[in-house]
């Protein structure tokens, strides 16, 4: 089967079961392997499990070859060997530790599908998910840095921040000392 025959049927399996942030890479100058890798991400161990079976049926219906399947039982990082493909199906944690895009993502492929709206959109390595900030925090961020311009004295103090969380008053006794009973002494009388 092509190669760019096979890529298709894997993306549209992938899209077909709503995989996320789906990825391809051409490897063919770093491995003599293989000449894919695909990578997306599931949201749940069922959800990656449904990505790569998907990925098996719709490869087999259109008369490719599955070599193996590896990962099913967890489901957190589910790998599917195409022979000339490889499919890394993965959920985020584990996608943002490994970071294959790092180690496959020299040469990234332009992904086409009939699913997508727009025009066909490269697939290069974006920023990592962990590194998207709140849209909050970078709009004052933003306020802060324009209301600091040259020329201003009082404007930062105009960007709208937080108060400060007052602290609970303290008990000084702890439960541990109020459970246990106060030793009583006897005070012998002498004679």
């Amino acid at each position: 089967m092509d190669i760019k025959k096979l890529q298709q049927l894997v993306i549209d399996a992938l899209e077909d079961v709503k995989g996320q942030d789906i990825k391809a890479y051409d490897s063919t100058g770093l491995t003599d392997l293989f000449d894919r890798v695909l990578i997306a991400t599931g949201t749940s161990n069922r959800h990656t499990k449904a990505l790569a079976a998907s990925v098996r049926d719709k490869v087999k219906q259109g008369g490719g070859e599955i070599v193996s399947v590896e990962g099913e039982e967890t489901g957190e990082w589910v790998l599917v060997d195409l022979g000339d493909a490889i499919v890394h199906i993965m959920q985020p944690g584990i996608r943002i530790y490994y970071n294959l895009e790092e180690l496959w993502g020299a040469k990234p492929v332009v992904l086409k599908s009939a699913k997508r709206s727009g025009p066909a959109r490269a697939s290069a390595p974006q920023e990592s998910l962990e590194s998207k900030a709140p849209a909050k925090k970078t709009a004052r961020k933003t306020a802060a840095k324009k209301a600091a311009a040259p020329g201003t004295k009082r404007a930062a103090a105009s960007v709208p921040r937080k108060a400060p969380r007052k602290a609970a008053p303290r008990k000084t006794t702890s439960k541990a000392a109020a459970s246990v009973p106060a030793k009583r002494t006897k005070k012998r009388a002498t004679t």
